[in-house]
């Protein structure tokens, strides 16, 4: 027996489809048999490698006594909180203005007219129970209560969507009192900001990494080679396949939860191969190699693009699921893989000879921070451990493909093929920009958010900012890394979409939500940085590099109204502003267009020599900007808000004009 979520693409809605709880995805017929009924909605959002969200689900969901509770006294919905981060993202708000904090699975109580009134986030059985048959009691008798409820969330929930805009764009002294106020964050033991769980934060990382540009700061270097060293260090790194987990538990990134998503691979290839571009550790550029070897090696589709995550759980010898059992390992594995005497070495190298995790060893270089360069007899036995770990069941699979991730993994993948010179890694990103723009663009040239091979059809749910924005930065810097005119020209297609139906023409700004989508109960606006960028910040960094490329002025000025929205951030949360500083930084400092008409390979590899974060390429085929007017193959051109100097011919001569180009007029002195 299936219920509704069999039909869906969503592998995370058809992990449930079997489940007895009479499911519905979200949409109007949920809505619509809940007034019906007059019964409130159980909403449930979660996402297909969250471990907690399968633990609720067995305990709770595939459970007869719960379910029939559930279907007696509610309408249940279910959503994949990755496909309608528009749905999650409001119901989220709800539940951290009521309980303080938020997470998933997410459970939250709502009117047959879609406002919360109660939520939470994980139950177990008893006290779900008991909860369902609260709740169902409230609707009944104390109606009124709930109204309460519902009036004082709406008002909280809708807040980010009438933010104000501040007088002035981000300047200096903004960007340095947020630094200190960032720093104040730091873990000078560990690196990272703040304590357990701890997220990479890679967004913030790179933003200190650009102060380091301004003015060499010994403490800005400090924060990013800890903090770097610490997490490729620890368990959150997997030291046997490549790639990252999402967080750790801990302050020393050594425990994570084990899941594995697309979109931490594409930030944390993206600081660590800045990192390298600044300071050259050959230990960082062995990162990025391992992290984007697994997502090509597991993450990829056969013809383009890339997969969501892996799951943190995976069958142990008795069957069940256990959370990191496939990641793991106990002292009488390796050695029953390479021998006594490799396996004592490799035992060793990677600290598996104490449990740190159910009984089992985490591979980490947790006493060794920074010591990842393997002498070649570890290497060949981690290579062993790798055969024998592909032979246990792997972790479930998400094999959707979103555009947003998508877009992130493209830029990521750009600037790491062209900062290493890697023709494999463009060949990939290519791949990649072509299955998007095949696949999840729609004749009439908008865009889908999901898209799921086995789907009917395979790509569904309008795009969203966020989608959006991602998409801009990643099909400029393809057309920055291929020199092929029609990615840039894609970009601009998709800014302009964004800024036609996303755009907040009164106080400025990006909406989560398209003006003709699915009108939810508020319109928001996706302001902060999360796990991934907000909406807004990526959209106004990828504006301004653009703007620059093409030369066309209205898509900074709309980057600049987005700077506005974004100052109150950057003031009052530095913590989740990092990419919003970064779009100020870039603003203030200028962007540099090098104009190398004929991709003359000396003056290129100039330009990619190091990490110039306000410099932007134009090469190869010429699209129709005004940079290219007269431009002669075999010069660069250096320019700045569309006036160019004199060409140079040398690589010297392009060295020094990139030099004297790249300083800001006003220099930070903070970090």
């Amino acid at each position: 027996m299936t219920n509704r979520l069999a039909g869906e693409t969503s592998p995370y809605l058809r992990q449930h489809a079997t489940n007895p709880v009479d499911w519905y995805p979200w949409g109007p017929e949920a809505l619509a048999d809940a007034a019906r009924r007059d019964v409130p909605i159980l909403l449930s959002v979660g996402y297909a490698a969250c471990h907690w969200c399968h633990v609720m689900a067995h305990e709770c969901f595939e459970d007869d006594e719960v379910a029939a509770e559930m279907n007696a006294r509610y309408v249940n919905v279910k959503v994949d909180r990755e496909e309608r981060p528009d749905v999650d993202a409001i119901y989220m708000d709800a539940v951290q203005a009521m309980t303080g904090r938020g997470g998933w699975p997410m459970t939250v109580f709502l009117t047959p007219d879609g406002h919360p009134f109660y939520g939470g986030t994980y139950f177990p059985k008893p006290p779900f129970l008991q909860l369902l048959a609260a709740i169902d009691d409230v609707w009944r008798t104390r109606r009124a209560d709930v109204q309460g409820n519902v009036t004082a969330l709406t008002e909280a929930i809708g807040r980010s969507g009438r933010a104000q805009p501040a007088e002035e764009i981000p300047g200096v002294a903004l960007l340095n009192a947020a630094l200190l106020n960032l720093s104040g964050s730091y873990d000078q033991e560990w690196g990272g900001f703040g304590g357990a769980p701890k997220f990479p934060s890679t967004m913030c990382l790179d933003m200190v990494l650009r102060t380091w540009l301004d003015n060499q700061s010994e403490n800005a270097e400090l924060i990013v080679s800890t903090s770097l060293d610490a997490m490729a260090s620890g368990g959150i790194y997997d030291h046997i396949g490549g790639g990252f987990a999402r967080y750790s538990v801990d302050r020393q990134w050594l425990v994570p939860h084990f899941e594995k998503m697309l979109y931490d691979q594409a930030l944390l290839i993206r600081v660590y191969t800045h990192a390298w571009q600044v300071f050259g550790q050959a230990r960082w550029a062995q990162v990025v190699d391992e992290t984007v070897g697994y997502v090509l090696r597991d993450l990829a589709h056969p013809d383009g693009g890339w997969y969501s995550a892996e799951d943190a759980d995976s069958p142990g010898p008795d069957g069940i699921n256990h959370e990191g059992r496939f990641h793991t390992w106990t002292p009488a594995e390796v050695v029953a893989t390479l021998g006594p005497a490799r396996g004592a070495a490799l035992i060793d190298w990677f600290e598996l000879g104490e449990a740190n995790f159910e009984g089992r060893a985490i591979p980490s270089r947790l006493h060794h921070r920074g010591q990842l360069d393997r002498p070649s007899d570890i290497e060949a036995g981690r290579a062993d451990l790798f055969a024998a770990r592909q032979l246990r069941p792997r972790p479930l699979r998400d094999d959707k493909i979103l555009t947003e991730w998508n877009g992130l993994m493209l830029g990521a993948l750009c600037e790491a093929a062209a900062a290493f010179g890697r023709d494999d890694w463009r060949d990939a990103a290519v791949r990649a920009g072509e299955f998007l723009a095949a696949n999840l663009r729609r004749p009439d040239g908008r865009w889908w958010r999901s898209w799921h091979q086995d789907g009917m059809p395979p790509a569904r749910h309008d795009a969203l900012a966020a989608d959006h924005a991602a998409l801009i930065d990643g099909f400029t810097r393809l057309g920055e890394l291929t020199g092929q005119a029609r990615w840039t020209t894609l970009a601009t297609g998709v800014a302009d979409v964004l800024l036609d139906h996303f755009f907040d023409v009164d106080d400025g700004g990006l909406f989560t939500t398209p003006d003709d989508g699915e009108a939810l109960i508020v319109r928001q606006k996706d302001l902060l940085d999360q796990a991934t960028p907000s909406a807004n910040s990526l959209g106004a960094l990828a504006l301004y590099r653009l703007a620059a490329l093409t030369g066309e002025r209205r898509l900074a000025n709309q980057a600049d109204r987005i700077m506005q929205i974004q100052s109150r951030i950057i003031s009052s949360a530095p913590l989740a502003a990092g990419l919003a500083m970064a779009a100020a930084d870039l603003r203030r400092a200028g962007v540099v267009e090098v104009v190398v008409p004929g991709g003359e390979p000396e003056l290129m590899a100039v330009v990619r020599a190091g990490w110039r974060p306000n410099v932007v390429l134009a090469w190869g085929e010429p699209f129709d900007s005004p940079l290219w007017d007269g431009r002669q193959a075999g010069l660069a051109y250096v320019c700045r808000d569309g006036a160019c100097r004199l060409p140079v011919g040398s690589a010297a001569e392009l060295a020094d004009e990139l030099a004297t180009a790249s300083q800001p007029d006003s220099r930070r002195e903070g970090g």
